[in-house]
């Protein structure tokens, strides 16, 4: 158990143990509360002003108040909880005859109650059942989630299989039917299409395959000790071929020496590689796309930057939502999924990085990840 006053520096918490702010004008009620709940960080405050103090600085799991006290009472404290984190979880600890008083908690939404005088058990059981109440809770909304995101994504999947599947079909039906004279130009442009259409199908079930197993891996980071120089060299080389095929020039600028760093292999060389592919992707033919970094005493950062159309203001707040692509032609045949950088940006900031994307209409994109690098003793 740990116990902190108000005013004292803030100690370092295991993440394992949930935080308690025990509110309460008797010092005797907040020292009962604190030997009680060994389990758990406590926090203490004696009045609600204090409280929303506390609240302001630290995470807190659970508020745990009295309702009568000075400066700012109980059922006020929870009205104000509300109004600035709905969420916020608040066990009041009342009397047995307050009907009014409960009446008022349960119109601000107060999660359980307590009856004074305290009786320990029944005080560890409220906190453990609270806690146990939102964990449901939040899987519960995690689930509806995942069921939302996996409706949009086969209906995202669908829309974009089923246009090419049926332009290809149009195209062999009329072969098939003689619409189409072999002798015509007709005939060779017919089998461009078919060509393209079927190169286009093949990326998208080669986009959906490689999501599947990027969803699959969107945990936690596996850390090993990485060269990340040599990690976004290999991107460039893997992507090369694919700016090569539209004429687009890519140049690595990464110069001098680099420390290695604790990072997931894997998810780093994802983010680099779906942030080359947008450069590929809307980058006109003779263009140029170019890697370049930066190693300072806190952080290492990479850059990709081109000389494509830019980003729009209306989609450039946009980019990193899921499913969301910028469509620049407005046809609607945007190759992908949307999720590159909705990933990129989630594992560089499982990373503790940060990635952010600078682009204006006509003067190209640069994509910034930066990774923060550790202190030495």
């Amino acid at each position: 158990m740990r116990i902190q006053m108000l005013g004292q520096p803030q100690l370092s918490q295991e993440p394992s143990l949930p935080t308690i702010l025990a509110v309460d004008d008797e010092t005797a009620i907040l020292d009962l509360c604190a030997r009680a709940l060994k389990n758990y960080t406590v926090l203490k405050a004696a009045d609600g002003k204090q409280a929303l103090d506390v609240l302001a600085k630290h995470h807190v799991d659970i508020v745990l108040t009295d309702v009568m006290m000075p400066v700012m009472n109980g059922l006020d404290l929870l009205e104000e909880i509300r109004k600035k984190d709905p969420g916020q979880l608040v066990v009041i600890m009342t009397g047995f005859g307050e009907k009014d008083i409960i009446l008022r908690a349960l119109k601000a939404k107060a999660d359980d109650f307590i009856h004074k005088p305290l009786n320990l058990l029944q005080l560890k059981a409220t906190i453990e059942n609270v806690l146990e109440k939102k964990r449901l809770s939040q899987e519960l909304l995690q689930l509806k989630q995942i069921d939302r995101l996996k409706t949009d994504f086969l209906g995202l999947v669908s829309h974009k299989l089923r246009t090419p599947a049926t332009s290809i079909s149009l195209f062999i039906q009329n072969l098939a039917s003689g619409a189409v004279d072999p002798e015509n130009e007709e005939f060779g442009a017919a089998l461009k299409a078919i060509h393209e259409e079927s190169d286009y199908l093949a990326h998208l079930i080669q986009d959906l395959l490689f999501y599947s197993d990027v969803i699959l891996q969107a945990e936690n980071p596996e850390l090993t000790q990485q060269d990340l120089r040599e990690v976004a060299v290999s991107a460039l080389a893997e992507n090369r071929a694919a700016a090569v095929a539209k004429g687009l020039t890519l140049l690595n600028n990464l110069t001098g020496h680099w420390p290695s760093l604790a990072i997931d292999r894997h998810h780093i060389s994802f983010t680099l590689s779906a942030l080359l592919d947008n450069a590929i992707k809307f980058t006109p033919p003779g263009g140029q796309i170019s890697l370049a970094g930066k190693v300072e005493e806190a952080s290492v950062s990479l850059s990709i930057s081109d000389n494509g159309p830019g980003i729009s203001s209306d989609d450039l707040p946009k980019v990193f939502e899921k499913f969301y692509q910028v469509d620049p032609t407005h046809t609607g045949q945007v190759r992908g999924f949307g999720l590159g950088l909705f990933y990129a940006r989630k594992f560089i900031e499982d990373h503790g990085g940060k990635l952010v994307l600078d682009s204006q209409p006509g003067k190209g994109t640069t994509a910034t990840l930066s990774l923060p690098r550790p202190r030495l003793s």
